[in-house]
């Protein structure tokens, strides 16, 4: 975990305001995570997990604080620029998968590579690599329907990861699985993490899936208020702890 960070959350805090009052979501928030990096996020519902997802992702912006990608101030961007940055610095993945239904499995991994200036040669190309990485050449021309929910899952994190973003961001991304294919997903993003040195941010109330994270974090009331680790105790300091 030497050197910069590839991400930098800095003093960030989020709140909306309703009916006069103000709501604070986030309160305060500091995280550093590095290139290589397999960071859960845990807490209850409405602990602020899904806005801390949309802030890293430029999905939506900081009240107060920063959020930086690499050497962007992504909180800072334009609405245009946060589009162009999402396609090629952001994988996601999703509890529900989100498959085009009318569309095969190769097609829906195409659609984030529609969006880059790349040949349909090259495209074909990044598709078949990631659609063997997850190991589904044999069903890329199938639709969803006709996949299992396991498959349906591989198919999204191989679009997740075929523009080789900088960040993969995925929602509970078991939650929706039973256990066997769970465990394989799991299985699936520890190899992209390992293999492949991808930064992964897993937001998940499942305790199978926290451990095998390298790295825990606990949002509570807006707040990181625990964090466990599998490294040494010296990095406990990229993170803000409320005792």
């Amino acid at each position: 975990m030497n050197g910069q960070p590839i991400m930098r959350i800095n003093n960030v805090s989020r709140f909306f305001t309703r009916g006069g009052e103000r709501i604070d979501v986030l309160h305060q928030l500091n995280l550093n995570v590095y290139e290589g990096d397999f960071l859960g996020i845990m807490g209850p519902s409405g602990s602020g997990k899904t806005t801390l997802l949309n802030l890293i992702a430029g999905l939506d912006r900081p009240s107060i604080g920063e959020v930086w990608i690499r050497d962007q101030q992504v909180s800072q961007m334009s609405e245009a620029a946060l589009a162009q940055w999402r396609t090629r610095s952001i994988g996601f993945i999703f509890q529900f998968y989100h498959l085009l239904p009318v569309l095969s499995a190769f097609e829906n991994v195409e659609l984030p590579l529609l969006l880059l200036p790349l040949s349909k040669t090259e495209r074909q190309r990044r598709v078949a690599m990631v659609m063997d990485l997850v190991g589904l050449t044999h069903r890329m021309h199938h639709r969803p329907g006709q996949l299992s929910g396991g498959q349906q899952q591989r198919v999204g994190i191989a679009r997740a990861i075929v523009t080789d973003p900088t960040l993969i961001v995925a929602d509970e991304p078991t939650g929706d699985l039973d256990a066997k294919s769970a465990e394989e997903i799991l299985d699936l993003l520890g190899e992209l993490q390992r293999g492949l040195n991808k930064t992964i941010l897993l937001v998940t109330h499942d305790p199978r899936a926290a451990k095998r994270c390298r790295r825990l974090v606990h949002l509570e009331k807006g707040q990181l208020i625990e964090q466990d680790l599998n490294l040494p105790a010296a990095t406990a300091s990229d993170t803000n702890i409320r005792e």
